[in-house]
């Protein structure tokens, strides 16, 4: 059966991980395409101020080492990227190339919306251990 060349779908489609209502939402982009070539997931926040990505790295908090990307697609985020406050409105991307790199990103109002895309470089996409523990 062969795969249609594209596929269409709104994020308010994908099923959001069931999560406390006091957390964030979590939208398993990766996982609702089947995508095998990238990580990729979307966090809406519920309430002004709440923690969207939490404070990691990318190498003893998820046993990777990729390389990160982060799109603000809707509302406002703050960014703290080792140490450093971002603030990033919609239509801002912040890249974290040092896998090493402690980051998070907050809210600024309800409904923000980040997509947060990884994978590391010049290795073949495995999905992480973090994800792996939820969704496989």
């Amino acid at each position: 059966m062969s795969q249609p060349a594209a596929v269409r779908t709104h994020i308010s489609e994908i099923e959001p991980f069931e999560s406390s209502p006091s957390e964030r939402e979590w939208m398993p982009v990766r996982h609702h395409f089947d995508i095998r070539s990238f990580g990729i997931n979307a966090y809406v926040a519920r309430a002004d101020g709440q923690e969207l990505i939490e404070e990691h790295t990318e190498t003893e908090d998820s046993g990777t080492r990729h390389e990160e990307l982060f799109f603000v697609s809707t509302g406002e985020a703050e960014f703290v990227v080792d140490g450093e406050a971002i603030a990033a409105p919609a239509g801002t991307f912040v890249y974290v190339r040092d896998p090493g790199t402690v980051r998070s990103a907050s809210a600024r109002t309800a409904g923000t919306t980040v997509l947060a895309m990884g994978g590391e470089p010049a290795a073949a996409f495995e999905v992480s251990p973090w994800e792996r523990k939820y969704i496989d």
